[in-house]
């Protein structure tokens, strides 16, 4: 930048981004200070190299609020957990329904996971057709991203918000909206957990 830049000659970019072309560093120079303004390289690899006209403090003050606007923007990737019996009542049904609903709307994934006890294990159509269902109902909101498989006694499905759903929770969370209240004892779910890809699971209702 400035002083500092070697080359005898530089390819030169105006501040509005108009090409003057090349011309000596000297002249470069000159140029930026009759504007007040910084020679900064641009390509320092070009031959020969490409400086811009620009107010560099000014610059790097825009590049951190963009940053960190981005930043606030960003949003962790959360599995939730629901656990659903495969001859679950409608109630119970309607409630666990309502919280995976919820979640993708929260911009979360949701693993939805059957547990088979004793002689269920023999009727795994039962976990099938309750999990095919909840993906229908849902399909507004999100999509299968993982079908339904048996895992020993558990079968286990994986939802994930459309984009649209997701784009809709990142701009609520930048508008400060309120995050979905969480299940809490006597709504109906047996479990409900966070998982962060790479950390464990956290239990936050039974």
């Amino acid at each position: 930048m400035n002083e500092q830049i070697r080359a005898r000659e530089v390819r030169l970019v105006g501040p509005e981004g108009e090409q003057v072309g090349i011309v000596p560093v000297e002249r470069a120079l000159q140029l930026a200070a009759d504007v007040d303004l910084d020679l900064v390289e641009v390509a320092p690899m070009a031959r020969p190299p490409v400086c811009k006209l620009m107010d560099f403090g000014k610059f790097k003050y825009e590049s951190a609020l963009k940053a960190r606007e981005a930043r606030r923007n960003q949003q962790q990737t959360v599995i939730k957990e629901m656990k659903l019996r495969p001859k679950i009542d409608p109630h119970d049904y309607a409630t666990k329904k309502g919280h995976v609903v919820r979640f993708l709307k929260a911009g979360d994934k949701v693993k939805v996971t059957i547990m088979f006890r004793g002689r269920e294990q023999s009727r795994p159509e039962l976990g099938f057709r309750l999990l095919r269902r909840l993906s229908e109902e849902i399909s507004e909101l999100g999509f299968v991203e993982a079908s339904p498989k048996q895992d020993g006694r558990n079968m286990i499905m994986v939802l994930a918000p459309h984009r649209a759903t997701k784009a809709a929770a990142v701009a609520a969370v930048a508008a400060g909206a309120k995050p979905p209240r969480e299940p809490r004892e006597g709504d109906g779910a047996d479990e409900v957990t966070d998982e962060v890809p790479g950390e464990p699971a956290e239990t936050t209702a039974e």
